[in-house]
C-alpha cells in the first residue's frame, strides 16, 4: 500500500498515545481522523501534532518522506464518533486503560462500522479476549501494543484474539511496517504480552539489588545504560547469547547454563515495591530526580531528544 492510496485510519483517544499513533500513520501517507470524546479535544490534539511536527521538522527528525504540511493536510480532528470512522479500514483505540470502558467501546464500534475493519486497541496490559469480549466478529480483532513513546520507539507487539485470523494479523503487520514500526507478532496472548514481561524481569532484579543493599538506585540504571542497553540497542538477548561464545549458543550453553540456573534459582520472590522496605528506593531516587512537574518534565524531554538521535542512528545502520 503506498501513500497514494490516502487510505484513512481512526484513532480514537487523542492523549499522549493518540496523539503519537496519529503522527505514525500520517508520517507514513495514511489519512488519519482523530476522535475524542470530550468537546473540542481533538481538535487541541491536532494544534499540538502541529507544533510537534515543525519541531521535528527543524531537527530534521520528522518522519516519512512527506514534509510537516503535506503531514498535517492528512490530520483532521471530530468530536462525532460515526464521522470519525466513515471510510477508515483501521481503528487504533488509545482510550484510558479501564477495561469496562473499552469493551464498551468496542461493542459500539461493531454497530458502527463494516465486518473487514480491523478493530486494534493500544491497551498495555489487558488481554485481547477480555477487551473484545462484547465483540461478536472478534476474528477482526487483536492489540497493537506500542512502546512509549511511540514516534521515537518504533517497536509495536501485535497480540491476536484467540480468534483473530492469520490475514487480520498479516494485514496489520503489514501496515505497521509501511509506516515505519517495527511490528512483532505473538502467538497467543498472555499476561504482560512480551514487552512488560521482559521488563518487570529487569524492574524486580534491580528493585531487589537496590532494596537488599547491593547496589545504589544510580549505579543500577548505570548497568543498564552503560552497560547492558548499550548492545541491547542493537542485538537482543539471543544474538547476544549467541555471540558471547566462539562457537554460538550450543556453546555458551555448555559453558553458562550452570550458572546460568544457579543464578536464576537465587532470585527472591516478587519485591514489595509500595512498602516500608522500597521508601529508601524512592528517597534515592527522587534525590536523582526530584519528582516536581518541571524536573520530570525536562527530564521526559531530554528522553525523548535521545530517544530521537539513537533512532536515526539505528536507521543508518
Amino acid at each position: 500500500m503506498s501513500s497514494s492510496d490516502a487510505k484513512s485510519i481512526t484513532v480514537i483517544g487523542s492523549g499522549l498515545i493518540g496523539r503519537s499513533w496519529a503522527m505514525v500513520f500520517v508520517s507514513g501517507g495514511y489519512r488519519v481522523k482523530i476522535y475524542d470524546n470530550q468537546p473540542g479535544q481533538s481538535a487541541s490534539a491536532v494544534t499540538e501534532i502541529r507544533k510537534q511536527m515543525e519541531e521535528l521538522e527543524g531537527a530534521h527528525m520528522l518522519r516519512g518522506h512527506l514534509n510537516a504540511s503535506q503531514q498535517l493536510a492528512l490530520l483532521s480532528s471530530y468530536d462525532e464518533l460515526a464521522q470519525a470512522l466513515d471510510g477508515a479500514f483501521f481503528i487504533q483505540e488509545c482510550v484510558f486503560e479501564n477495561l469496562e470502558v473499552k469493551q464498551s467501546l468496542f461493542q459500539a464500534l461493531e454497530g458502527l462500522v463494516g465486518d473487514d475493519v480491523i478493530l486494534s486497541s493500544s491497551t498495555s496490559c489487558l488481554v485481547p479476549s477480555n477487551v473484545f469480549s462484547g465483540v461478536q466478529r472478534r476474528s477482526r480483532c487483536l492489540v497493537s501494543h506500542p512502546v512509549n513513546p511511540p514516534y521515537f520507539v518504533k517497536l509495536v507487539e501485535l497480540v491476536p484474539h484467540p480468534d483473530t485470523t492469520a490475514a487480520v494479523m498479516d494485514a496489520a503487520h503489514d501496515l505497521m511496517s509501511q509506516v515505519g514500526q517495527v511490528p512483532v507478532r505473538l502467538n497467543r496472548e498472555i499476561d504482560g504480552f512480551a514487552v512488560n514481561r521482559v521488563q518487570a524481569a529487569i524492574i524486580a532484579e534491580s528493585w531487589r539489588l537496590v532494596q537488599d543493599g547491593v547496589i545504589s538506585v544510580k549505579d543500577i540504571d548505570l548497568v543498564m545504560s552503560a552497560g547492558l542497553g548499550m548492545r541491547y540497542a542493537f542485538i537482543g538477548p539471543m544474538e547476544t547469547v549467541h555471540l558471547n561464545a566462539p562457537e554460538g549458543v550450543e556453546d555458551y550453553m555448555r559453558r553458562y547454563a550452570g550458572g546460568l540456573t544457579r543464578l536464576l534459582a537465587s532470585f527472591g520472590p516478587v519485591p514489595d515495591f509500595c512498602g516500608e522496605a522500597s521508601k529508601k528506593i524512592v528517597d534515592e531516587l527522587c534525590e536523582l530526580i526530584p519528582n516536581d512537574q518541571q524536573t520530570l518534565t525536562a527530564r521526559k524531554e531530554r528522553r525523548d531528544q535521545l530517544l530521537m538521535a539513537l533512532s536515526k542512528l539505528k536507521d543508518q545502520h
